[in-house]
């Protein structure tokens, strides 16, 4: 891998050398020309390169079999070249702000009448749906459950009270190691 790298170095010095002196005139063979192609397309030339490609692409000399890369390299000069007559009318904006105003007030009225037009959720009446023995025993299972887990909570409470006690006379177990 080391000598491809060694072999692209001396070739890129080899083509840089031709254009780092700017004689625009100097004729350049067939063969440098085509390497510096290739640089060009790969996207490894200098500036200086792609001067000296843009100057020989717009002489007459053109190989027969590169001719076909000279409109590439002369649309640059001869878009430089363009200029335009077209007048562009500038006319200051138009303060528009209003619109945003109502823009928010049209957010605004959409929302409030989706408001107004949901569905109403028909009110369940306990004593329509179920007899007045099924809500009375619902009520004092509730009852005994909510007592029951009182009596649970205090008895927590007491754990915790004995947990923190028992934790002062007892010797941590990180102390034993």
């Amino acid at each position: 891998m080391a000598s491809v790298n060694k072999n692209k170095n001396s070739k890129n010095k080899n083509v840089r050398s031709m254009f780092d002196n700017n004689d625009a005139q100097k004729k350049y063979s067939v063969k440098e020309i085509e390497q510096l192609l290739e640089k060009y397309f790969e996207g490894e030339t200098s500036i200086a390169e792609e001067n000296g490609l843009k100057h020989y692409f717009s002489q007459d000399g053109v190989a027969d079999h590169l001719e076909e890369y000279t409109p590439l390299f002369t649309y640059f000069s001869v878009a430089k070249e363009e200029k335009s007559t077209q007048d562009v009318p500038l006319q200051p904006r138009k303060n528009r702000t209003y619109l945003k105003w109502i823009s928010v007030a049209a957010v605004v009225a959409i929302a409030f009448g989706v408001y107004l037009n949901r569905p109403e959720s028909p009110q369940v009446v306990l004593q329509e749906e179920y007899s007045p023995e099924e809500i009375k025993s619902a009520q004092l299972a509730l009852a005994l459950f909510t007592n029951n887990f009182n009596k649970g909570t205090q008895g927590a409470a007491y754990l915790k009270e004995f947990e923190k006690n028992t934790n002062r006379f007892l010797p941590n177990e990180s102390s034993r190691n």
